[in-house]
């Protein structure tokens, strides 16, 4: 066997000893600072190699002179390394507890990053709790604006509740007594109100299985030429009612799968709510064609126009506007429920105000071809 073999083998030995007892060691410091783990790496380099030399010395291959020298060496490098790697685990550990003083404030929202150099390890940390916090902000400002809807909800369906059941119970003491001048006009009425009271619980309905993820869809091949023609039909009786004109104008036969009740439903509360806003000899015009983003569906009415801090708001639940407790504005959940079907379809429902009135937008995906 050669010399250099020879050495070789003595020196990772020795090495190989020491490179065991300080995984030993750093397994038992592992709950300490960082600052220690540093060390102890730094320590094992250096007397790995010392251990690597006294081996070779001790088979007799380095005279007492050259090992003095070595170890010499040695032990100034130890210094140095030892040195360097406490002053390095100091700055790591500082910059941990800076981050860690940060990520106090983080479920508050108010994570603010340190600054000054770090770790790139430190510095991903820091980038992923900053946007993490964002996004929890997000989140909770989203909870409050759910809350706050679902309040006003409750104020307004209670509100709106009163009216219908008072007039009701009224009618209904009245043909009892048999004090009722004309007892078929109170029937009527009675008629007239209690559909009236089951279409707010079909919309309450409809939107808590929305809100739910349960909303059943059966999608099937259509042409929107044909479903806005049955819409304008259905709505053409409350636009006569308002004085208000329909127009189909840009409709183009555009394919969509789309489930047909349900997009049905959509334009009606769509054309309903502009109807209603439109004033009379005004105008509501529907339009549908082609994008790039898919197909566009849009309404747009003469209601004057929507105030830019009310647009944010216009899709969330119980919304009603500046009229929000006529009787005429409903129950605030169309809009909430145009919005809900048309993203449980992967599209999206904007609305933006244009001169003399408002346009809504539906953009659906473009059937397959």
């Amino acid at each position: 066997m050669s010399d250099t073999l020879l050495i070789a083998l003595y020196a990772f030995a020795g090495a190989a000893v020491t490179g065991v007892v300080g995984a030993g060691v750093l397994r038992l410091i592992r709950r300490r600072s960082l600052t220690a783990s540093l060390a102890v790496v730094a320590a094992v380099g250096i007397v790995a190699m010392l251990a690597g030399t006294l081996a070779v010395a001790w088979a007799m291959f380095l005279s007492p002179h050259d090992l003095s020298v070595v170890t010499t060496v040695v032990a100034m490098a130890a210094v140095v390394s030892l040195v360097t790697a406490l002053l390095l685990g100091r700055w790591v550990v500082a910059r941990s507890r800076e981050l860690a003083d940060a990520a106090r404030s983080f479920a508050d929202g108010r994570f603010s990053a340190p600054h000054g150099p770090a770790t790139a390890e430190l510095e991903a940390v820091s980038r992923e709790l900053a946007a993490t916090s964002a996004r929890l902000a997000e989140s909770r400002e989203r909870e409050r604006t759910l809350e706050r809807s679902r309040r006003e909800l409750v104020a307004w369906i209670s509100h709106d509740l009163r009216t219908p059941l008072a007039g009701l119970r009224a009618m209904a003491e009245a043909l009892e007594d048999g004090v009722a001048a004309d007892p078929y006009r109170y029937l009527r009425q009675m008629r007239t109100e209690v559909d009236r009271l089951n279409g707010m619980v079909g919309d309450l309905f409809e939107l808590s299985r929305i809100h739910a993820g349960t909303l059943p869809l059966t999608p099937s091949r259509i042409s929107l030429y044909d479903l806005i023609g049955d819409a304008l039909a259905g709505a053409d009786p409350l636009a006569h009612e308002h004085g208000v004109r329909l127009v189909g104008a840009r409709v183009e036969p555009v394919p969509v799968e789309v489930d047909a009740k349900e997009m049905s439903r959509v334009l009606g509360n769509l054309l309903v709510n502009a109807i209603r806003r439109t004033p009379a000899d005004g105008t509501v015009a529907v339009a549908a064609e082609r994008s790039p983003e898919g197909v566009v569906l849009s309404v747009t009415d003469g209601c004057g126009g929507i105030p830019e801090s009310d647009l944010a708001r216009v899709f969330d639940t119980g919304w009603r506007g500046t009229h929000a407790r006529t009787p005429p504005a409903g129950a605030g959940l169309g809009l909430a429920i145009v919005r809900g079907i048309v993203e449980a379809h992967q599209g999206r429902a904007t609305v933006r105000n244009i001169p003399g009135g408002c346009r809504f937008e539906v953009v659906l995906p473009a059937a397959p071809s």
